[in-house]
């Protein structure tokens, strides 16, 4: 009879909490993913302003509509936080500082605001010596061109035609313009009038007081006429009506040097300001703000 092989049986001992297995690794990495999320929204809180929280709310709720405006919403400026890595507002951007953009472009306006003075300048200084050049070529006026003086200012080319001893450009006490002077102001115009810039002319006299008389006309009004009949002549030689922009009186209040004499003649002179952009717009908010 054949010996019989014995049977064994292997009995596996079961872990009483296998049935848990490995969930809890789940639900405690939910956990600290939620607590690192919420300390980064209070650090975010905390370390920006107003305006950067307006803005990131403002893409959460349209993104679009915040990248099609360079990260702004409403005027707002919106700015990441230093060093945060990753655009939250738009990551093909990369990292969005609208204040610097702002710096920048402000920057540039301002260097082609210069640019323009620049343009400017020189457009007046050719106007000078352009000018120059007419009173030195021109017979009539080359023996004219000590009582005509040409500088460039802050406010753009200023022209004065002083007056003389012995060629005065008004008759005493008079808003009448002497011939010479009718020629030097005609020979004027057609070469101011080919800039665009607005022009101003103001009268001067002396410290003299005037005459004594019934109607009360003073240096002030004296001034004024004289300042409009220098603008009548340049009109009347070529220059547009719509380039002059003021016209006014002085009377004797802004001598044409505080250490000279004020009775002396070259106090009494008309000045003519082809003005730059830049007075043309100070002196149109003025009138519009009064």
């Amino acid at each position: 009879m054949a010996e019989q092989q014995p049977i064994i049986i292997k009995k596996i001992k079961k872990n009483a909490h296998a049935h848990h297995g490995g969930a809890w690794k789940l639900a405690y990495a939910d956990f600290v993913t939620a607590m690192m999320a919420f300390f980064l929204l209070m650090w975010l809180l905390g370390s920006t302003d107003e305006a950067t929280r307006k803005g990131i709310a403002s893409f959460f709720t349209d993104p679009y509509k915040v990248s099609m405006q360079g990260g702004k919403d409403s005027g707002e400026r919106t700015e990441l936080i230093e060093g945060g890595g990753a655009d939250l507002v738009s990551s093909d951007r990369g990292q969005v500082q609208t204040g610097e953009t702002m710096d920048t472009e402000q920057s540039t306006s301002e260097e082609i605001e210069k640019k323009a003075e620049e343009i400017e300048k020189a457009k007046l200084e050719n106007l000078k010596e352009k000018i120059q050049e007419k009173l030195n070529e021109t017979p009539e006026l080359s023996e004219l061109k000590d009582q005509i003086k040409l500088e460039i200012t802050a406010e753009g080319l200023r022209i004065l035609i002083v007056d003389d001893q012995n060629r005065p450009m008004y008759k005493l006490a008079s808003a009448q313009t002497e011939q010479h002077v009718r020629v030097i102001l005609r020979a004027l115009a057609p070469a101011i009038n080919e800039l665009p810039n607005k022009v101003s002319l103001n009268g001067h006299t002396d410290a003299l007081p005037f005459p004594a008389n019934q109607k009360g006309y003073t240096n002030w009004e004296l001034s004024s006429d004289r300042a409009n009949a220098a603008r009548y002549e340049l009109v009347e030689g070529g220059l547009s009506e719509s380039k002059v922009l003021r016209v006014i009186g002085m009377s004797s209040s802004v001598p044409y040097s505080p250490s000279t004499d004020p009775t002396n003649p070259i106090n009494r002179r008309i000045s003519i300001l082809v003005m730059n952009k830049k007075t043309e717009q100070q002196v149109l908010q003025g009138s519009s703000s009064e």
